[in-house]
């Protein structure tokens, strides 16, 4: 019971994040998505780590693969591990990708102002 609530907490949190007036909404994050992989694999963007990029590719293999933790015939429970994953990877990158966007922002600002822009 405290898994779904936290599961149903963290999927509120990033809803309330997406839609908070001022930040970047959700098709402008993921958009993102791949300049922020193509930007942390290349070193340009320091917000976030390589080991973190990789437990996101881990969560997708994850999801897609056809071998599982739990086996999705223990309906209830193989299936609660699979959202379990999905919430937190779509939490963590919609997260990411708003960070991201705001340091695109502050790079553009930086070089529109005259001032050299540091990555």
């Amino acid at each position: 019971m405290m898994a779904k609530a936290a599961r149903a907490a963290a999927a509120w949190k990033v809803y309330r994040d997406v839609s908070k007036p001022g930040t970047p909404g959700l098709m402008a994050r993921v958009r993102a998505i791949p300049r922020l992989i193509g930007a942390v694999t290349s070193g340009r963007y320091e917000g976030m780590g390589k080991g973190k990029l990789a437990m996101m590719g881990l969560g997708v293999l994850y999801l897609i693969s056809p071998i599982d933790l739990v086996p999705d015939f223990l309906v209830l429970v193989g299936v609660a591990d699979d959202f379990g994953v999905f919430l937190w990877l779509l939490g963590s990158l919609l997260g990411e990708s708003g960070r991201y966007l705001d340091h695109e922002r502050k790079i553009v600002r930086g070089t529109l102002d005259g001032a050299p822009a540091v990555e």
